[in-house]
Formats: structure tokens, C-alpha cells, sequence
């Protein structure tokens, strides 16, 4: 099951540097992310999410290359990939992967502007340690779907005071 976490942080940047250490502690197997997305409302009060995954990109150099593959056995290969770049690209820019993009915007509209906010969708945690790598990083959090006894653990840390983690059932348990 997957936990959702909303972060408020005083600048992107600060958002940019929590994304950064919890990819690191993903490459240390100590977190499972589903998705981390950032998002910012500028001063004029308007958001921009910003992707760990380009969609729209991803989709035009895809649909870029089976086009060109299409393309050559009807021996038009620029026009296939013509086709097939501007067909991925709607189907990228049409494609929503992890957390509702919609979902994050009306969230995300309660944040002051000039700020940002961390969205985690995270599969798997090893909660002391991720806990412990967030000590003292700051920030708000403003939704989540984690239990009051972890979610109180979580703003604790960030806040940088120690808290009690709950411990883990042993599987025998």
C-alpha cells in the first residue's frame, strides 16, 4: 500500500533539496517512491507542477522512433517520425503517471505564493532511517495519509526533534 505526503516548503529550492535526499535515500533502497512532484505557485498566485517524469517528452521521442520504425517499411521514414513524434506527444501530454495532476493543483492552490510543496507518493519505507535523514528539514505538512502516530514522527523530524517511531510488526507477529 502507498502512503501519500504533502509537504509545504519556504522555496522551491528547499523543496528541490528534500526531493533530492529522499532520491538518494530511493538509490539506498531505504524508500520505495511512487512519485515526487513539485509544486510551485509563483508570486502571481499561478502553479506549476514539476515532474521527476516528462510525459510529453517522453512521448514524442517514443512515438518518434515506432514512427520512423512504421515509417521505413512504407519507406517514408521522416514522415512516420513526423507523425509518430506529434502523436506521442499528445499522448504524453494526455498521460498522467503517479499522483492526479488535477488532484496536486487543488492542493497545492492553499500554499502562500512564492512558496512550493513536496508531493511523495512512496510504496515502501524504512521509516527510522528516512525519518532520520529528514531531520531538521523544515517544512509544513499539509496532507497525508499515514496514521496520527507516524504523521506526528514525520513532523517531528522535520521540525528536528526526536519522536518515537512506531516499531515495526516482526512477520511472525
Amino acid at each position: 500500500m502507498s502512503d501519500l505526503v504533502v509537504i509545504a516548503f519556504p522555496t522551491e529550492a528547499k523543496a528541490e533539496e528534500v526531493r533530492q535526499k529522499l532520491l538518494a535515500m530511493q538509490k539506498e533502497y531505504l524508500i520505495e517512491l511512487g512519485d515526487a512532484v513539485i509544486a510551485v505557485k509563483d508570486t502571481e498566485g499561478k502553479l506549476k507542477l514539476n515532474q521527476l517524469i516528462n510525459t510529453t517528452a517522453a512521448g514524442a521521442v517514443s512515438g518518434a522512433f515506432w514512427g520512423t520504425l512504421i515509417g521505413l517499411i512504407f519507406l517514408m521514414p521522416l514522415a512516420g517520425a513526423a507523425f509518430g513524434a506529434a502523436g506521442g506527444t499528445l499522448g504524453g501530454y494526455l498521460t498522467d503517471v503517479g499522483i492526479n495532476d488535477n488532484w496536486m493543483k487543488e492542493t497545492a492552490a492553499a500554499i502562500q505564493p512564492g512558496t512550493a510543496a513536496l508531493f511523495i507518493l512512496a510504496r515502501k519505507v524504512t521509516g527510522d532511517k528516512v525519518l532520520e535523514g529528514l531531520k531538521g528539514e523544515g517544512g509544513t505538512v499539509l496532507r497525508t495519509s499515514l496514521d496520527h502516530t507516524k504523521e506526528e514522527a514525520l513532523r517531528a523530524a522535520l521540525a528536528g526533534v526526536q519522536a518515537a517511531v512506531p516499531a515495526q510488526p516482526s512477520p511472525g507477529d
